[in-house]
This record gives structure tokens, C-alpha cells and sequence, in this order.
């Protein structure tokens, strides 16, 4: 456990990112009130509000047919604000389930979602669901039945 009152030397990405704010701030590019807002408002995007997104589509076919056809204005019929987001929705089939791996996590839909989570931006993670995309589904509870293609 450690000490109460002492403090850990700052990491090179977090070093990084104080020096990067500062820089914005100081040159007035933007205020520390907008960061503080824009910081806020990430933290208000969560996966429950892609999991509101699923929830409709699973009992609303209108709703499924907009979101597959144009997923950012679909959601924004929900009520979501996606500043800057062109999201894609492809469904999955009994017959082709669909994964994402990201190189560089660009493909995470924050605006939506908010920050991914660690596991998803891991190495461990990227490199086994090229690999071995039916162990891992499994090992967070989904079984894809060897008939279906995992693409």
C-alpha cells in the first residue's frame, strides 16, 4: 500500500499530456474551462448508451433498418449527440458474426461510448481475435457456433 501524501513521478504519456494542456492554454488556443467541460462530456458517454442504441433495434424494426442505413442519425433520432462520429452499423447473422480489432483504437466509437476500455486496446487482445476469435468471444461468455463465420 503506499504512503499517504506521496506522490508517484508523473508517467511519460501523462507528462506529455499536462505539458500538451498547458501549451493550449498558454498559447490561448482553448480555455481550462472548455477542457474541463470537454472532459466532462466524455465522461458522460458510456456503453449503456450503446447498449440503449441495441436495446431499440432489438424491439424497433424501423429503428434497426435507420441505424443500419445511417447509424450516427439514427442515434441521433435517440437523442445522442455524435459530434463528429460516422458510425457504421453492420448486424450480425446467424450465419457471419462481426468483430472489430483496431490497430490504433480509431475505430472505437467514442462519441458513443465514450474512453475504450484497457482490454479492448490491449495487444493481448488485438493480436488473439485475429488469431483466435472464437477462444476469446468465449471467454466473455459468448459461444459462436463453428458453422458461423467470424469475420
Amino acid at each position: 500500500m503506499k504512503a499517504q501524501g506521496k506522490y508517484q513521478p508523473l508517467t511519460y504519456f501523462q507528462l506529455m499530456e499536462v505539458s500538451l494542456r498547458e501549451l493550449l492554454v498558454e498559447k490561448g488556443l482553448v480555455t481550462e474551462e472548455q477542457l474541463a467541460s470537454a472532459v466532462e462530456d466524455m465522461r458522460q458517454r458510456t456503453p449503456e448508451r450503446g447498449a440503449r442504441v441495441v436495446a431499440k433495434a432489438w424491439v424497433d424494426a424501423d429503428f434497426k433498418k435507420k441505424l443500419i442505413e445511417n447509424g450516427t442519425r439514427a442515434c441521433e433520432e435517440l437523442g445522442l449527440d455524435l459530434p463528429a462520429l460516422k458510425l457504421v452499423v453492420i448486424e450480425n447473422t446467424p450465419q457471419v458474426h462481426n468483430v472489430i480489432v483496431c490497430t490504433l483504437c480509431s475505430c472505437y466509437p467514442r462519441m458513443l461510448l465514450g474512453i475504450p476500455p484497457d482490454w479492448y486496446k490491449s495487444r493481448n487482445y488485438r493480436s488473439r481475435m485475429v488469431r483466435e476469435p472464437r477462444a476469446v468471444l468465449a471467454e466473455f461468455g459468448l459461444k459462436i457456433p463453428g458453422k458461423s463465420l467470424i469475420r
